[in-house]
């Protein structure tokens, strides 16, 4: 039995849950719920501090699991990530009082407050810095207020809570993160049906299916505009000079490529939503 970890709260938890959801997989109905077994398709599904769950499939005591890439990094497990979940996206960045550092290499020496201590570290070694590292669990922007440290590493979205603090962006972008679906390096192929199911969520919710009449004579025109993931779908129609033609499109791009067909010649021009794929 395939046993996954899920996180049990956050961002992460309800993004994870609908992800699997939409997979056909069982799912808790209460956040009280930390283990529910999934019979018919042989998985258990464990609901776990979202900070832990590298640590437990890096072990091999999971096998799979739904995680930050920042919190794989941090952890330094062994877990190895399979694919990119598009959600959970996150940005770190350093930050320190304003007018005090203008690059990376000013950190030399001086103390960074941060809630990933390990993936700060790892970064500043790179370029052969050496700085004494603060672990706090959260709200880092005040540690420099506070004397506690001298700049901090944290997630930044808008920058108004560093602005507040009286803090400034510098240097470069520590890590882009988002959810990933990790594996165990102890695992083979046993995850491989819950990886193309999850594949499966992201196309679906990416793209959009067209379908639409054109002229033959506009064939190659109208392939262009909707090319599709390999080539489109071409069929004959009763009307010899016609055909009708199928294409997946970016959902982001569905009422750009209407217009642009429509103004082509092509005609009868529907979309459906895609509820479940495989590419």
């Amino acid at each position: 039995m395939l046993r996954v970890a899920v996180p049990n709260k956050g961002v992460l938890s309800d993004s994870a849950i609908l992800m699997l959801k939409e997979a056909g997989y069982a799912v808790r109905r209460d956040t009280k719920d930390l283990h529910i077994v999934d019979q018919k398709h042989d998985i258990e599904f464990f609901y776990l501090r979202p900070r832990d769950i590298a640590t437990y499939v890096g072990s091999g005591s999971l096998d799979v699991g739904f995680t930050g890439l920042d919190l794989l990094l941090d952890s330094r497990s062994s877990a190895l990530s399979v694919s990119s979940l598009d959600f959970g996206e996150s940005t770190f960045r350093f930050a320190g009082p304003k007018g005090t550092f203008k690059s990376v290499a000013d950190l030399a020496g001086k103390r960074v407050a941060t809630a990933y201590p390990n993936l700060v570290e790892d970064f500043l070694r790179k370029d052969g810095i050496s700085a004494t590292i603060i672990q706090l669990d959260g709200a880092v922007e005040v540690a420099v207020q506070l004397g506690v440290a001298d700049a901090v590493a944290d997630v930044v979205s808008s920058g108004n809570t560093l602005r507040q603090a009286g803090l400034e962006i510098f240097g470069p972008v520590i890590l882009e993160s988002s959810a990933h679906l990790i594996v165990s390096p102890k695992v083979d192929q046993e995850h491989l049906q819950l990886l193309h199911r999850m594949q499966g969520v992201l196309v679906a919710r990416e793209y959009v299916i067209f379908d639409y009449d054109c002229p033959v004579s506009l064939i190659e025109r109208a392939s262009k505009i909707t090319p599709g993931i390999e080539s489109p779908t071409i069929s004959p129609l009763q009307d010899s000079e016609w055909v009708a033609i199928r294409a997946l499109v970016k959902a982001t791009e569905m009422n750009a490529r209407m217009d642009d067909l429509y103004a082509l010649g092509a005609r009868a021009i529907l979309v459906s939503s895609i509820h479940a794929a495989r590419i």
